[in-house]
């Protein structure tokens, strides 16, 4: 079975169409991002990142402080720590109390108004980086789950970063870096914002109390249909990736990403009528669906249709450059193909 893992292995980010947020803002909010330590069970060290969301609270993944001996957190050269513990195993946030931490308290966002190609940022402590590091991004999916979306990014991020901060660009916290998927072109997915709030309402439990599984390491038949879709994605096993598409769509009718996978089974099993009237279906629910525009596109060149194919890539411009270009790439093989066949 292949594994979800957490914070590991480096992917350049694509070239999504998106502007840096201030240089001043992004350093401001460094210091509501901490380390946290843990000695785990075989004596040994561990490491992750969190994130003040209250006087005294951080929150990090609970795979980073499961079952740990201690639990400290470095902020400003000084060791804290923990006093107390709120924990929601199943979506793998734990809130952790320290006394006397008094640094910057992030500020909430809101994970459910997230749009597709949206830019934001992350800061964690990767690698055990004495001091957070910054990554950028854009939203590529947004995944209904219990009352939030789990969030889709483009920022990369490696071990040490689990529990680390995603912020909008306007330095509002909407996510927490959590998992990735495996193989070379990894997905990388973050926990969303709503799920702290409910947290923070909670009771403390006993800070030695046993962890549980999250959701994302349960087994394969278990999990959700966006983690079961990427193994046939990233092998192009389409006719499997097709077969789940369609479970996720009788399971989740509602659900725009089973559309999303199910349109690009069909464009490369050749079903090319079926998928051009799925992908316009997923564009006209979300005029930010990038993948959606792409395969249009795509479709269009494959097609001879260059012109709808011209004005696909202009729209797709202002969403992810690179996707654009892919549609100019195989326009201006097709052009050449047509020159060279009329003696041009």
């Amino acid at each position: 079975m292949r594994k979800f893992l957490f914070g590991f292995c480096l992917i350049l980010i694509g070239n999504s169409a998106f502007a840096l947020p201030p240089d001043g803002m992004v350093y401001a909010l460094k210091s509501s991002v901490v380390k946290i330590r843990v000695i785990l069970p075989n004596g040994h060290y561990g490491v992750g990142s969190g994130v003040v969301v209250a006087q005294d609270q951080v929150v990090t993944n609970c795979h980073v402080i499961a079952n740990a001996h201690a639990i400290n957190v470095i902020k400003f050269g000084e060791s804290h720590r923990a006093v107390s513990l709120k924990a929601d195993w199943e979506h793998d946030l734990c809130i952790v109390g320290f006394d006397g931490l008094n640094t910057t308290i992030a500020t909430l966002g809101e994970s459910t108004s997230l749009q597709y190609e949206q830019s934001v940022f992350t800061i964690s402590f990767p690698n055990n980086s004495p001091r957070p590091l910054t990554t950028y991004g854009a939203v590529k999916a947004l995944y209904p789950m219990d009352d939030s979306v789990i969030i889709r990014t483009t920022n990369d991020f490696r071990l040490g970063a689990s529990g680390g901060a995603m912020f909008s660009d306007d330095g509002k916290l909407v996510g927490i870096i959590t998992l990735k998927s495996p193989g070379r072109n990894a997905f990388y997915y973050n926990m969303p914002v709503e799920w702290i709030k409910i947290l923070l309402k909670q009771p403390e439990i006993a800070i030695n109390t046993k962890g549980e599984l999250p959701f994302w390491d349960a087994p394969e038949e278990k999990r959700p249909y966006f983690m079961r879709v990427i193994q046939p994605y990233q092998t192009e096993d389409w006719v499997t990736l097709k077969r789940l598409a369609n479970e996720w769509i009788q399971h989740e009718p509602e659900a725009s990403e089973a559309l999303n996978y199910l349109a690009i089974a069909e464009y490369n099993l050749k079903e090319t009528h079926s998928a051009a009237n799925h992908f316009s279906q997923l564009y006209a629910q979300n005029k930010r669906h990038a993948n959606a525009l792409l395969h249009l596109g795509l479709i269009a060149t494959d097609t001879g249709n260059k012109n709808e194919a011209i004005k696909t890539a202009a729209l797709l411009n202002e969403l992810d450059k690179e996707a654009a270009n892919q549609i100019n790439t195989k326009l201006e093989l097709a052009n050449n193909n047509d020159c060279q066949a009329s003696s041009c």
